[in-house]
C-alpha cells in the first residue's frame, strides 16, 4: 500500500524512458508517455511515468506508468465483448512478471483520428464554448453552464499531430479528407458511445462520473480494434458522483480524478502548450501521484501495489519480456 507521505522517496525512482539495452536490439518508437519495442506482429507498450500536457513532455511523476497501465487493462478486460482490443492472451501488465507498466499487443493499423466523447462541458469544450467556437464542428446552443451534462454524448475528434497540437475535426472533415471512410467511422462512432456508456455505468458504480474520455483505433485484418489505452486518467476525465450536483449548481469546481488539476496548476503558470514550459516543483508531482493512484483505487476497487519499485530489476524484466516474446 502507497501513502501519500511515501511518495517523495520515489520521485528519483521514476521510470523516465526504457533503456535502449532493454529493448535488446529491437526499434523503439518514443512517444510522450509511451516507449513502443517493435516485434515483427506484435509490441510491447511501456507507460514511461513522464506526464505531458497541452501536448509538451513536462517531468515525471512516480507510480504513473503502472497505474496506465493496469487500470486500462482493468477497462479492457470488462470492455472486450463491445469491440475487440489489441491485448494479447497473457499480455496484460499483471500478467508479464516483473513490471507493471508493461502490455504485451498485437500490431494494428492505427486510424489518424483520436476519438474524443464527452458528456459534460468541460474541459478544452468549455474553453472552446467561452470564446464562443464551434467544439470539432458543433456549434452549442447558447446558455450552457460551465461543467453542464449533455443530454447525450458528444463525439469531437482529433486529428493526431506527430509534432505539436492535436487540431480538433469534424465528422464531415474526417469523411471529406479522407482521413476514414463513411462506413468505418460510423462503426466506430458507434463502438465509441457503447464503450463510453459501458464506462460510465461501472465509473458510477465506484461512485465517479466518467466526464470524457479519448479512443484510439485502428484494424488487424480488416477488423475494427480499440488500442492504446482504455478510460485512464490521462486519456479521461473522472468526478466524484456525490459532490456533482451542488458544485454544479454553485458553480464551484468539481472534485477531480484525473490529471487535469496538473493543466490548471500549469495554465495558472503561464503556459498552455506554447513558449517555455515552467519548472515542476516536486509537490506538484506529488499531489500528482497521490491523484493517479487514487484513481486507480477509486476505479478498481483494489489497493494500489506497486509490482516494481526498483529500476534496474524492472529494466531487467522487460529485456526479458523482450527476448522472449518479441524475438
Amino acid at each position: 500500500m502507497i501513502l501519500k507521505d511515501d511518495i517523495g522517496a520515489s520521485l528519483d525512482k521514476s521510470f523516465d524512458c526504457l533503456p535502449e539495452d532493454a529493448a535488446c536490439g529491437q526499434p523503439v518508437f518514443r512517444g510522450k508517455v509511451r516507449d513502443v519495442v517493435m516485434g515483427q506482429d506484435c509490441l510491447l507498450l511501456v507507460a514511461s511515468d513522464r506526464i505531458s500536457a497541452f501536448d509538451r513532455i513536462l517531468s515525471t511523476v512516480p507510480f504513473k506508468g503502472e497505474v496506465l497501465s493496469r487500470i486500462s487493462a482493468w477497462w479492457f478486460a470488462r470492455c472486450a465483448d463491445i469491440v475487440a482490443n489489441h491485448v494479447l492472451p497473457g499480455g496484460a501488465p499483471q500478467e508479464l512478471g516483473g513490471t507493471g507498466r508493461a502490455t504485451l499487443v498485437r500490431r494494428a493499423k492505427m486510424l489518424p483520428v483520436e476519438v474524443v466523447v464527452r458528456g459534460y462541458l468541460a474541459g478544452s469544450a468549455w474553453r472552446d464554448y467561452e470564446q464562443g467556437r464551434a467544439v470539432s464542428g458543433i456549434r452549442l446552443p447558447e446558455g450552457l453552464s460551465r461543467n453542464e451534462k449533455f443530454p447525450v454524448p458528444l463525439i469531437t475528434p482529433s486529428t493526431k499531430a506527430d509534432s505539436g497540437h492535436d487540431r480538433p475535426v469534424s465528422r464531415d472533415e474526417i469523411i471529406r479528407e479522407g482521413l476514414v471512410e463513411e462506413g468505418p467511422w460510423t462503426e466506430i462512432e458507434s463502438a465509441a458511445l457503447a464503450l463510453f456508456r459501458r464506462g460510465q455505468e461501472l465509473a458510477a458504480k465506484a461512485g465517479l462520473l466518467l466526464v470524457d474520455t479519448k479512443y484510439e483505433f485502428g484494424t488487424i485484418g480488416g477488423s475494427l480494434v480499440l488500442a492504446d489505452e482504455l478510460h485512464s486518467p490521462d486519456s479521461s476525465r473522472y468526478w466524484w458522483w456525490d459532490s456533482y450536483e451542488t458544485r454544479f449548481q454553485s458553480d464551484d469546481p468539481q472534485r477531480e480524478l484525473d490529471k487535469e488539476p496538473f493543466r490548471r496548476w500549469l495554465l495558472d503558470h503561464g503556459f498552455g502548450g506554447d513558449g517555455d514550459a515552467p519548472s515542476i516543483p516536486d509537490d506538484v508531482r506529488i499531489e500528482t501521484a497521490w491523484r493517479y493512484i487514487q484513481a486507480y483505487e477509486a476505479i478498481t476497487g483494489e489497493i494500489f501495489e506497486p509490482l516494481s519499485s526498483d529500476p534496474q530489476s524492472e529494466n531487467a524484466a522487460l529485456a526479458r519480456i523482450v527476448a522472449e516474446r518479441l524475438r
